[in-house]
């Protein structure tokens, strides 16, 4: 399957920066491994056998639950592109139902950035672009912030 960005290139266009939603997505799921993981390794260590059999299922619900939160965190980045060209910013969410976001550089008026302390430390933040008479557009959870910024206001 081709990416967005390229089946949309223009004539003379090229990708200069290409960023994706950071795998901070996948935090819940990992959370969930790491618990249903020690739910199995809790389990020899019970003394009753109901208590093995207890700790059995609510390793498996868990283990569900992991599975759930970390194919939708695939899908999430593997649906999402956030792209800059040499003349406009793309912004692509949404594999049957999609929603897409495109502003001309030139009707940039400034890019702001909003990183957390943990978004800091992990590199992630949200990126609000305002445009002259384009309106907002926030996107959220951005891998690399600083680097997607400088790349729309570097010219």
């Amino acid at each position: 399957m081709a990416r967005y960005i390229d089946e949309i290139l223009q004539p003379g266009e090229r990708v200069l920066y290409s960023t994706n939603a950071h795998w901070i997505f996948y935090f819940p799921a990992i959370v969930a491994w790491i618990v249903a993981l020690a739910f199995l390794v809790l389990m020899p260590q019970a003394t009753a056998d109901g208590l093995r059999v207890l700790s059995l299922i609510a390793a498996g619900v868990v283990a569900l639950a992991a599975l759930y939160w970390t194919i939708k965190g695939w899908f999430h980045r593997f649906t999402t592109e956030t792209d800059v060209t040499n003349l406009r910013v793309v912004h692509k969410t949404g594999f049957i139902k999609r929603r897409t976001f495109e502003m001309a550089l030139d009707k940039v008026e400034s890019v702001d950035v909003d990183q957390s302390i943990l978004g800091r430390i992990l590199n992630y933040g949200d990126v609000t672009i305002r445009g002259v008479g384009e309106g907002i557009e926030k996107i959220t959870t951005v891998d690399s912030p600083l680097a997607f910024r400088s790349s729309i206001t570097t010219r």
